[in-house]
């Protein structure tokens, strides 16, 4: 399809821009084109396009001509006088079956045209054997990412309240989950917050491959947990404080393996009450364990165990939406994800993704280490993570809030609509490929569109997100849907005892 021809401007032709008047007006911003240049066929994508008219240049005139009650666009031609300009940046020129840098540029007179479309695909780097994600915006192209780019260097999945990122990630999900054996699957573990995911288990595709884990049947086994871990839990203490809860908490391990028995916390605290330690340590310690013991989550074994979350092809969803105390939540994410890495890395268990919702809860840029228990190995897994296929995505709606030594690792964004000027900002940042033309964009994304740059795909794309298989969670309902809801169930149980009296 024929859309224009290149024009002459005080800008260019460059070897990096271009523009072109628009003879076809079906041409939209995001379209990929082509022109035949000398060096081969040149490549570029529509970043604006703007629309002129010689009649209408001249406020003032306009305005004095149209007091007489007479318009303008009836007494003269004016149509005739309208013209469109489209902008291009260019991405390289196609020689060879091989996408090079441009080193010379477009030729004013030159046609333009939409981009072929087997050509596109190779270009932009989908897979075809890729997970499907959508369809690239105004081109009839399925975005298949290939699974190795994408999670290889990690992902972040950016975009304010209500913009589709549980949506997204569930999409993600359902293409990993669909997964055969013989193409490499990956255990998948997502940290859900607010129960969105839990849909999974009652969708009838993938119950057989959702296992939901409740948050307040999760117990961390004590007997599992090294002094090193133990001291992370309680950053709280002095140097001598943890010299001595590591030396007694070695001295029970020991008493109880000779003896074949586990022991949960309320041992550790008897361990430390008759330990010949000093009173003035022995006191905040024995105070310190007992606001560990109030949080209901220490027992003589691990539930799940490590085994049970990380299985090829299955999803678990650690589910928080019932815990309120953040500590807590913290405490969790941060034991399970060290268990996962450690595993990983010893081989015990299949490569695995771990997702993890509303991320900047659990690794705030500025916060103290004793209000951020998680964020230590959130980053370790960022950084250390795909050397041994352990990989993580990070979703947030704050990104201004999320650690930047994590998400500088996220080598794949994937940004849906965000208005927040400082989250725009921190984004424009951290993301290089980003140009000026895309930042403004983020803020127009439509719901269910999204902005997906970085390692998985050759050159930033717009993205229509593919309608979801899976069952929405409950939890995640439109609120007029659940007012309904909560009145039809009064009125039931209304109705339940008028009938029994």
């Amino acid at each position: 399809m024929e859309l224009g021809t290149v024009i002459s401007t005080l800008e260019g032709p460059s070897t990096t821009d271009f523009s072109f008047v628009v003879s076809n007006n079906k041409v939209r911003k995001g379209h990929f084109v082509q022109s035949e240049t000398e060096e081969g066929l040149l490549i570029g994508a529509v970043t604006d396009i703007t629309r002129a008219n010689r009649y209408f240049e001249r406020a003032e005139s306009i305005a004095e001509y149209e007091r007489g009650g007479e318009s303008l666009s009836k007494n003269f031609p004016t149509t005739d006088w309208e013209y469109i300009v489209a902008n291009v940046r260019v991405l390289g020129v196609y020689s060879e079956g091989h996408l090079l840098r441009s080193t010379f540029p477009a030729a004013p007179g030159a046609k333009v045209s939409i981009a072929d479309d087997k050509l596109l695909k190779g270009i932009l780097g989908f897979d075809e054997n890729g997970m499907l994600l959508g369809q690239l915006e105004n081109h009839k192209i399925d975005v298949k990412v290939s699974l190795n780019r994408l999670l290889q260097k990690h992902f972040a999945i950016l975009a304010m309240s209500g913009a589709g990122k549980s949506y997204l990630t569930s999409v993600l999900i359902e293409e990993l989950l669909e997964r055969k054996p013989e193409q490499g699957r990956v255990a998948v573990v997502v940290v859900d917050v607010h129960g969105e995911y839990t849909g999974f288990k009652s969708s009838p595709e993938y119950s057989s491959k959702t296992t939901v884990f409740e948050g307040r049947k999760i117990r961390i086994g004590l007997g599992k947990v090294s002094p090193q871990i133990l001291g992370e839990f309680l950053p709280q203490l002095s140097s001598a404080q943890k010299r001595d809860i590591d030396s007694v908490l070695l001295a029970l391990r020991q008493e109880k393996k000779s003896k074949n028995e586990l022991f949960d916390l309320d041992d550790l605290v008897e361990k430390v009450g008759s330990s010949s330690m000093k009173e003035t340590t022995k006191a905040p310690l024995l105070a310190t364990l007992s606001s560990l013991k109030a949080l209901r989550i220490f027992s003589k074994g691990d539930n799940p165990s490590v085994y049970e979350l990380a299985q090829p092809g299955r999803l678990s969803v650690i589910d928080l939406s019932n815990i309120d105390n953040m500590r807590k939540k913290q405490l969790l994410v941060a034991y399970f994800a060290r268990k996962l890495f450690t595993a990983r890395k010893k081989g015990r268990i299949p490569p695995f993704i771990l997702l993890i919702e509303e991320s900047h809860n659990f690794a705030k840029e500025k916060a103290s280490k004793q209000d951020m228990l998680s964020k230590s190995i959130v980053e370790k897994i960022a950084r250390e993570g795909r050397k041994f296929g352990a990989s993580i995505g990070l979703i947030s709606q704050r990104p201004v809030q999320l650690s930047t030594t994590a998400l500088s690792q996220a080598n794949t964004h994937i940004i849906m609509r965000v208005t927040n000027p400082y989250d725009i900002k921190h984004i424009g940042e951290g993301c290089e490929a980003l140009d000026e033309s895309m930042l403004k964009s983020i803020s127009t994304l439509r719901v269910g569109e999204a902005l997906l740059i970085g390692e998985a795909v050759n050159f930033p794309v717009f993205v229509k997100i593919r309608s979801r298989k899976s069952k929405k969670s409950t939890k995640g309902e439109e609120i007029d849907v659940l007012a309904r809801k909560f009145e039809e169930l009064r009125q039931k149980k209304k109705a339940d005892v008028e009938a029994f009296i």
